[in-house]
């Protein structure tokens, strides 16, 4: 119950910062996001989605792709890096389906609970549960919080969690997060994580969360704030 309070209080001080963020009306198809999912491990979110509209364009339906050697799928989504697992994930995955289940789809999924989903994701090779939780949260719309690496260092920093583990917090958090917030939740700590909580010299001074967090090595440095022609420029001051 104090996790749960937590992380409300978390939600509600990251809502003051950055609002609600934006969701598509349109629910996007669970395959569309477990590949895509795949395809942004370990590289940046330009290069990832490259690889994925660049696979996407040469073969729009998902049983062309799976009839593509996994040479081909590589040079297709070397943009993306670790061009070899991922291809041979995305190939492995699709051929499970078409043999297993008949059909190039991730749609009966829906008929799962969250734990069944997961358990069934994680099966496939290069799908941890941080790639899974992505495809519960983004396209089956249910209260997961993914935790990449600005999740889990923000969630530690801020005291919350004591855990190196991704994974580990993963399941930590998501056993007390509170209804229909995991998607605010995760996206907020996403901005967070990469504008503020940086790995270094992150800008404790301008986080919303200064007061809560628990952080030893806080960055206070003070800030002036002054302007040039019509930009407004930080400047710290040791």
């Amino acid at each position: 119950m104090i996790l749960k309070k937590s992380i409300l209080k978390i939600n509600t001080l990251l809502l003051k910062k950055y609002g609600i963020p934006p969701r598509s009306e349109s629910i996007p198809d669970p395959l569309d996001i477990l590949i895509g999912t795949i395809l942004s491990q370990n590289t940046n979110d330009r290069n990832s989605y490259k690889a994925y509209i660049k696979l996407k364009t040469s073969y729009p339906d998902w049983s062309d792709v799976e009839k593509l050697s996994q040479k081909e799928i590589e040079t297709i989504v070397k943009v993306a890096g670790l061009g070899k697992q991922k291809s041979s994930a995305i190939k492995k995955v699709l051929t499970f389906l078409k043999n297993k289940r008949g059909r190039i789809s991730l749609d009966y999924l829906n008929e799962l609970d969250d734990s069944e989903i997961l358990n069934e994701l994680i099966k496939f090779e290069g799908v941890g549960l941080k790639t899974a939780s992505c495809v519960l949260l983004f396209a089956l719309r249910r209260n997961s919080c993914p935790v990449d690496t600005h999740v889990n260092r923000t969630l530690n920093r801020i005291g919350i969690v004591s855990s190196k583990n991704p994974e580990k917090t993963f399941v930590i958090i998501n056993e007390q997060m509170p209804e229909n917030i995991a998607h605010q939740f995760h996206t907020n700590l996403i901005r967070l994580g990469r504008e503020i909580c940086k790995p270094q010299n992150p800008n404790c001074k301008i986080c919303p969360l200064l007061k809560f967090c628990k952080f030893e090595d806080k960055n206070l440095d003070k800030v002036s704030i002054y302007k040039v022609n019509d930009f407004l420029l930080l400047d710290s001051i040791k």
